[in-house]
């Protein structure tokens, strides 16, 4: 089977889909299929993989977005099936169609809604309060142009049950079709990355006496780090945060903790290279996911593998990896007061710490890569119409 994938970030950049893409495509070629991507990527040329990367560089939003289109439509005509892992995914699925190729799709946010908070247009509403409203017509016009693309898509992959049941109930699209299918994680655990806290602190150079919280994610609106910040000056002196991803809201947010006296506490590292963020994981004392909205993270997967005690929003996807009092701590949105209280309940209690992080290890076996993967390797067959042989019989 040939397969063309695309993706909104690919490494050395940062974001779920720069974990989850590279991660199936080397599954796929493992399976004996043919794999090309098609992403978004500060690299021109990104090498090191057992496939082809055709890389997007950054540049001017609308101009990336034309490129896309013609190199999804040129590629998608070598092959038998296009995976779209996109926000935005119209010029993707339209080129892919136009190339009269069959398209799958991941769903990883209601691109409606991020189109929209982005924009303005629905005055900061969360997406659970976007899906129970009706907007002005720029808002319908964006869910009407999402739908039209979900429907020239074969199969819908949800990574979570919140979002298929925004795809079905809100939008109507029809169950069958929409397939739930966990993210996969494929990558370093606490048994294969075994520095302890003091070492990893050590590599990283960083000081040793601070108690630290991070927090990994694109730098948007709706990832909260201002939140975060906020809470750490509820926090006492010796509590310092570190906050790995670049973004829209870099500078806006570090000029936040400058203003707040707390430049000299609050680190913000910028786009790490990949290979540290295990070690950042590794050298912390809490991780801290203060998103309002989230598919299903895969950093929250990354931080459990990995054996770090977790506070994150309990909001969208986030329950279905993390239960709260079970191997995490779960607390609502835009509020710097219970993150505070959540990290220092952490930080006291180091035995419920090693608790949550031993639960979170023991809930990782839903989302292996075997699994997962296997689901989206059958799924691509189905819509591709192409039997799987019996050296890549898929896992049911």
């Amino acid at each position: 089977m040939r397969v063309l994938l695309t993706s909104p970030v690919f490494p050395p950049d940062l974001g779920g889909p720069a974990v989850y893409v590279p991660s199936l495509a080397r599954f796929l070629v493992e399976r004996g299929h043919q794999v090309r991507v098609v992403a978004f990527c500060s690299d021109p040329e990104p090498k090191g993989h057992p496939f082809e990367v055709v890389s997007i560089s950054r540049g001017r939003l609308a101009w990336r977005y034309v490129k896309a289109f013609f190199l999804v439509w040129k590629h998608a005509r070598e092959f038998d099936v296009v995976y779209v892992n996109e926000h935005l995914a119209l010029v993707h699925v339209l080129a892919a169609r136009l190339a009269f190729r069959p398209v799958m799709i991941r769903l990883m946010v209601d691109g409606a809604w991020e189109i929209s908070h982005r924009k303005g247009w629905i005055g900061g509403d969360d997406i659970n309060t976007f899906e129970t409203k009706d907007y002005g017509p720029k808002v319908k016009l964006t869910r009407a142009l999402q739908k039209w693309w979900w429907g020239r898509c074969t199969r819908i992959i949800s990574c979570s049950n919140f979002l298929r049941d925004i795809t079905v109930g809100r939008y109507g699209v029809a169950g069958p079709k929409v397939q739930l299918v966990y993210n996969a994680y494929h990558g370093p655990t606490a048994a294969q990355f075994a520095q302890s806290k003091t070492k990893a602190r050590q590599e990283l150079g960083l000081d040793p006496r601070p108690r630290y919280a991070l927090t990994i994610c694109r730098l948007m609106v709706w990832k909260g780090v201002d939140h975060i910040v906020r809470a750490l000056q509820k926090l006492p002196d010796d509590v310092h945060l570190l906050v790995a991803g670049d973004g829209d809201m870099f500078e806006a947010w570090k000029g936040l903790a400058k203003e707040l006296g707390l430049a000299h506490r609050a680190h913000f590292l910028g786009n790490v290279p990949y290979e540290k963020i295990p070690l950042y994981i590794r050298a912390t004392d809490v991780f801290v996911l203060n998103s309002e909205y989230e598919g299903l993270s895969h950093t929250l997967l990354e931080v459990s593998a990995l054996g770090t005690p977790i506070v994150a929003t309990g909001v969208c996807g986030n329950p279905e990896v993390v239960e709260d009092e079970v191997n995490g701590l779960l607390v609502p949105p835009r509020s710097p007061d219970a993150i505070a209280a959540a990290v220092k309940r952490l930080l006291d209690d180091p035995a419920l710490a090693e608790r949550f992080a031993r639960k979170g290890l023991e809930r990782m076996d839903r989302f292996s890569r075997t699994t997962t993967f296997g689901k989206i390797e059958q799924a691509l067959a189905e819509v591709a119409k192409k039997k799987l042989t019996a050296a890549s019989t898929a896992v049911s």
